[in-house]
């Protein structure tokens, strides 16, 4: 089956910073744990190019918008493969192939009846790029996101109907309950519908810097409805001369910040209904990664340096502390010293630590073979059923949740170190088949969690299984099965070297 899942695309107005990583992370977590499951994958990620925002920031860095997003969408993919992150296409809304898509689809749109021309006055945000309504304006007439003043704007424009399709999103929302997740979000957004949607101008005739209406190309199109179409324009030239629409299209999660959902709750069905197209199947919102209690922002200054964290750390310590510091769909507090914290505790010791203890016991004690598969090794009722508990997690978007599963089992290695104490055990020789099925449960244990952890962490858990003599397990999830089938678990593997997973590391303070 098909499994299709995006991030938001990110402005070019600024660079890269870990509000994008954690997006990202999160949707790739989703995708590496789906091509675990046999799915046929599209992830698709990339950067929004167009409107005020970029046209502004250019003229302010005396630059040309083209050259401004030729710049930072180099930087936005240049992060990727420093997340780790294994997206199948990168798209910008600049290119030629998008504009045709986006084209044909707002022509439909227009054909069937659902734009009209007039004469749009509101107050505006620039940097959202977004006219606000009467309850989304902040003390002040200030923008609730940005904390800057609203502009007061008139300009001529075509106009979306958005109120003709009030009815069709409320019977949306009574019968997908779980369209949009977390819950709260789903409410949020129901509760805009329920106020009474208004028509949206679709157009800007003061700006240059956009794909113009193919009906009225004096104007642009409204940076939104351009940016929206990404996620199926994307298909139309992701492979050259292949069409991947009917293959993949409605996408099965869109996953985003808390701050768009207006848009892609509200505005994306209804113009997906308006061009006839299947709706997605559903939404993920996000919180925000909060420092010092405000969103991380490039405009506010307040940023985690994603780039300075992997220099250090690695990028394996950086998904981790997103997604376990975190709950995905709340907001959460970070901090260099909480990350240092997880980082030491947790992935030094409570995993690299274990790793390296299990795999040096089996080589001193053992030869380094890993035992052959005992009757009993007191985990098999604990890690029984863990696979399909994190696909159940995952299903339900609930990748911290996940984690948490996961990192129990890692814990409840480390104990059953602890109680089995393997140093004593080898100085007994006549309780040689206890240590033989302690060795082989931890390091069967290992090869699992490191399947389970691998969407997660994936260069570390290659690593490990890698070591294990079990490199080719990291891509299926029906590997993860406790003692594995016909001889497919750890024992009788010859384990190999393993470097030093997460060498503790104390910041410079820079």
């Amino acid at each position: 089956m098909s499994y299709y899942v995006t991030t938001p695309i990110y402005y070019v107005n600024a660079e890269p910073h870990l509000g994008h990583a954690y997006s990202t992370i999160g949707a790739d977590i989703l995708a590496r744990h789906m091509r675990q499951r046999g799915e046929d994958v599209f992830f698709l990620t990339g950067t929004d190019e167009h409107g005020e925002p970029v046209a502004r920031a250019a003229e302010a860095q005396n630059t040309t918008p083209q050259e401004l997003a030729d710049r930072n969408a180099e930087r936005f993919k240049q992060l990727m493969p420093l997340i780790d992150v294994s997206h199948d296409f990168f798209i910008r809304t600049s290119d030629p192939r998008h504009k045709q898509e986006v084209a044909r689809v707002m022509q439909r749109v227009f054909d069937n009846g659902y734009v009209y021309e007039g004469l749009y006055e509101g107050m505006y945000c620039p940097r959202c790029a977004d006219f606000k309504s009467e309850h989304e304006i902040a003390e002040g007439n200030t923008c609730p996101v940005h904390k800057i003043e609203l502009e007061k704007q008139s300009e001529e424009s075509w106009f979306f109907k958005l109120s003709a399709f009030q009815e069709q999103l409320e019977q949306l929302f009574a019968e997908r309950k779980d369209w949009i997740l977390p819950r709260h979000r789903y409410n949020e957004a129901l509760s805009f519908i329920k106020g009474g949607l208004h028509d949206v101008a679709l157009s800007r005739a003061k700006l240059t810097w956009g794909v113009p209406l193919p009906w009225a190309p004096d104007q642009v199109m409204y940076v939104w409805f351009d940016a929206l179409l990404n996620y199926i324009s994307a298909l139309t030239f992701a492979r050259e001369g292949e069409n991947l629409h009917d293959r993949y299209w409605p996408a099965d999660v869109h996953v985003m910040a808390k701050d768009i959902i207006k848009f892609h709750a509200v505005y994306w069905p209804a113009l997906l209904l308006a061009a006839e197209e299947e709706l997605p199947k559903r939404m993920f919102v996000h919180g925000y990664l909060l420092m010092g209690g405000e969103k991380m922002s490039k405009s506010l200054g307040n940023v985690l340096d994603p780039l300075r964290v992997i220099e250090l750390f690695g990028s394996d310590a950086l998904r981790f502390y997103c997604y376990r510091e975190v709950s995905f769909g709340q907001d959460g507090a970070v901090s260099t010293e909480g990350f240092e914290t997880r980082y030491n505790t947790e992935l030094a010791n409570e995993y690299g630590n274990l790793a390296s203890r299990t795999l040096a016991m089996i080589s001193r004690y053992r030869g380094g073979v890993v035992p052959e598969e005992p009757d009993e090794t007191g985990l098999e009722a604990e890690f029984g059923g863990a696979a399909d508990d994190l696909a159940a997690r995952m299903d339900a978007l609930e990748l911290t949740a996940g984690l948490d599963d996961v990192w129990a089992l890692v814990r409840r290695l480390n104990r059953h170190v602890e109680e089995r104490a393997p140093w004593k055990l080898a100085k007994d020789e006549a309780k040689s088949e206890e240590l033989d099925a302690t060795l082989y449960g931890l390091a069967e244990g290992l090869r699992v969690v490191s399947i389970l952890l691998h969407p997660f962490i994936p260069q570390s858990t290659t690593k490990l299984l890698t070591a294990l003599g079990c490199a080719d397990h990291a891509g299926s999830l029906e590997a993860a099965e406790f003692g594995g089938r016909e001889g497919a678990g750890a024992g009788g593997r010859t384990i190999g070297e393993l470097p030093q997973l997460f060498p503790k590391l104390e910041s410079d303070g820079d």
